[in-house]
C-alpha cells in the first residue's frame, strides 16, 4: 500500500484540536469548594475554604480571634475547626491535589520531537520526526469520559472527608462540655466525702463512732478522691482532644472558654420519616458508590483497547545537503508505529479490570443494601438515648429533688442524722452525674445521626455509650 504525505499544515491543526479537548480535563478547586458547601451547608455553615494567600491566613486568623473571645457553642466550634486547623487545611490540598491528578488521567501524552544529524560523505543529513500516540487521540472520549468520573469520585470523597471531620468536632465538643460539667459533680461530692470523713474522725474521738463507722466515712471519702482526680483527667483529655480537632495553638488554646452546660434536649426527637425523607435525598456513600462502579465501566472500555497495542503516528520532514553537488533535497512523509501483542496479549489487564468492575457492581450493590440497615440502627441509637435522657429529665431527677427536700425536711425534725443527710446528697449528685452522661449520649447520636442521614456511618460507633445509659437508667437511686 502506497503511503501519501500527510501536510505538515493538517497535523498542526490536528494538534491544535488534541490541545483544547484535552483543556476540558481540568478541575477549579474553588468551584469544587463551592459545591461541597452547598452539599453539606448543614455541616459547614458555608465556611468550608482553602487557605492560599497571607490575606485568607489573617482574615481566619481574625475569625478565630472572635470566636474564642466568648464560650465556644458547638456550632461555632465547627466554624473555628474549618477556619483554623490545618489538619484540614492539610486535607483539602490532598483532595485538590487528587482531583487534579484525575483530570491529568484525562489527557493525552506530550508528542515527541525527534532531531538527528548525519553525515556520510560529503552529504549531511537532517531528520526532524513528530509524534504522537495514535491510540491516545482515538481513545480520548473514554479517557476524558473516565477522567470525569474520577473528578466526581473525588469530590464525593471530600464531601465524605469534610462530614467526618465535622461530626468529630462536634462528638469532641460534646465530651469536653460533658466532661467539664462531670468535674464539678465530682468536686462537690468529693467535698462531701471530706466533711464526713472529719465529722467522723472526730466523733469517734468524742467516743460516739466506732472504729468500723469511721473506716467507712473514710474509704467513701478516699473513693471520692479517686473519682475527682479520675475526672480530673478525664475533663482534661476530652478538652486536649478538642483542641486537637480544633487545631488551636498554644495562645488559642488558653482562651478557649466552653459553656457550662450541655444544651438542652429539643421539645421532640426528630420523626423517623423524616429522617428517612432526609436520607434518600442523596447519600454520599451511595453516590461513591455508584461514580466508582461508572468509572469501573470506563476503565473497562479503554483496557479493551489498550490491552492489547499501542500505536504511534509520526510527520518526518528530513533535509540532505550534498557539498559535492551544492544540492539540497527535503524529504517528507510519516511513519505509523505498532506495539505488536506477541508475548502479552493484554488478557491479565483485561481480567484485572473485569475484576474491578464486578468488585464494583457489587459494593454498589452491598452498599444501597446496608444503608437503610445503618440508618436504622443510628436512629434507634437516637431515640434511645433521648429517651433515656428524657426519663432523667423529667422522672428521676424531680423524685430525687422530692427525696432531697423530705430528707432535709427529717433532718430539721431530728428524724434523720447528718450522716444520713450527706449520704442523701451523695445520691443526688451520682444522679445528676448520670443525667449529664446521658444527656452527653443523646448529643453524641444526635452528631451521628446526622452524619449517617448524609452518608457517613462510619460515624456511628456509639452502641456501647447507649447500652451503659441504658443500664444506668434501670439502676435504683
Amino acid at each position: 500500500m502506497r503511503l501519501r504525505c500527510l501536510p505538515p499544515q493538517s497535523f498542526f491543526a490536528i494538534l491544535l484540536a488534541l490541545l483544547w479537548l484535552t483543556g476540558c480535563a481540568r478541575v477549579n478547586f474553588e468551584e469544587t469548594l463551592a459545591t461541597t458547601n452547598q452539599a453539606t451547608a448543614e455541616f459547614t455553615d458555608g465556611n468550608l475554604s482553602l487557605v492560599q494567600t497571607p490575606e485568607q491566613r489573617a482574615f481566619n486568623t481574625q475569625t478565630a480571634e472572635t470566636l474564642l473571645a466568648e464560650p465556644l457553642s458547638q456550632q461555632q466550634a465547627v466554624h473555628l475547626a474549618l477556619v483554623n486547623s490545618p489538619a484540614l487545611q492539610a486535607m483539602l490540598a490532598q483532595h485538590w491535589s487528587d482531583a487534579a491528578r484525575a483530570a491529568q488521567s484525562g489527557r493525552i501524552a506530550n508528542p515527541l520531537f525527534v532531531f538527528e544529524r548525519k553525515t556520510l560523505a560529503d552529504e549531511v543529513e537532517y531528520e526532524r520526526l513528530l509524534a504522537i500516540g495514535l491510540l491516545d487521540v482515538l481513545t480520548l472520549p473514554l479517557r476524558y469520559a473516565s477522567a470525569q468520573r474520577r473528578i466526581e469520585q473525588s469530590q464525593v470523597r471530600l464531601a465524605m472527608d469534610v462530614v467526618d471531620n465535622v461530626t468529630k468536632v462536634r462528638q469532641s465538643w460534646v465530651k469536653a462540655v460533658a466532661a467539664q460539667q462531670q468535674l464539678q459533680y465530682a468536686r462537690q461530692v468529693h467535698e462531701v466525702g471530706e466533711i464526713s470523713a472529719e465529722l467522723a474522725r472526730r466523733m469517734q474521738q468524742v467516743g460516739n463512732f466506732n472504729r468500723l463507722q469511721r473506716a467507712r466515712q473514710q474509704t467513701f471519702y478516699a473513693d471520692a478522691a479517686t473519682q475527682w482526680a479520675v475526672a480530673q483527667q478525664h475533663a482534661m483529655a476530652t478538652r486536649e482532644e478538642l483542641v486537637r480537632v480544633l487545631g488551636l495553638t498554644g495562645d488559642q488554646e488558653k482562651k478557649l472558654r466552653l459553656p457550662q452546660r450541655l444544651p438542652d434536649l429539643p421539645k421532640a426527637p426528630r420523626d423517623p420519616e423524616e429522617v428517612g425523607d432526609a436520607a434518600q435525598r442523596g447519600r454520599l456513600d451511595i453516590q461513591l458508590a455508584k461514580t466508582a462502579f461508572a468509572a469501573a465501566a470506563k476503565e473497562q472500555d479503554l483496557t479493551l483497547i489498550t490491552s492489547l497495542t499501542d500505536i504511534e503516528l509520526g510527520v518526518r520532514y528530513d533535509t540532505v545537503f550534498d557539498d559535492a553537488a551544492g544540492t539540497r533535497e527535503n524529504r517528507k512523509g510519516y511513519e505509523i508505529s505498532v506495539r505488536l501483542p506477541v508475548f502479552d496479549w493484554g488478557d491479565m489487564q483485561r481480567d484485572a479490570m473485569d475484576a474491578q468492575a464486578l468488585a464494583a457492581a457489587n459494593q454498589l450493590e452491598a452498599t444501597v443494601r446496608a444503608a437503610g440497615s445503618q440508618l436504622r440502627e443510628t436512629y434507634a441509637a437516637y431515640r434511645t438515648t433521648y429517651d433515656v435522657a428524657k426519663h432523667y429529665r423529667d422522672e428521676v431527677l424531680p423524685l430525687r429533688k422530692v427525696i432531697s427536700e423530705e430528707n432535709l425536711l427529717r433532718y430539721n425534725g431530728m428524724l434523720i442524722g447528718v450522716f444520713e443527710l450527706l449520704a442523701d446528697t451523695r445520691d443526688q449528685i451520682d444522679t445528676v452525674s448520670a443525667a449529664i452522661n446521658a444527656q452527653q449520649n443523646f448529643w453524641l447520636t444526635n452528631a451521628a445521626l446526622q452524619a449517617a442521614i448524609i452518608g457517613t456511618p462510619s460515624m456511628v460507633h456509639v452502641t456501647k455509650e447507649t447500652r451503659k445509659a441504658s443500664q444506668r437508667a434501670e439502676q435504683p437511686h
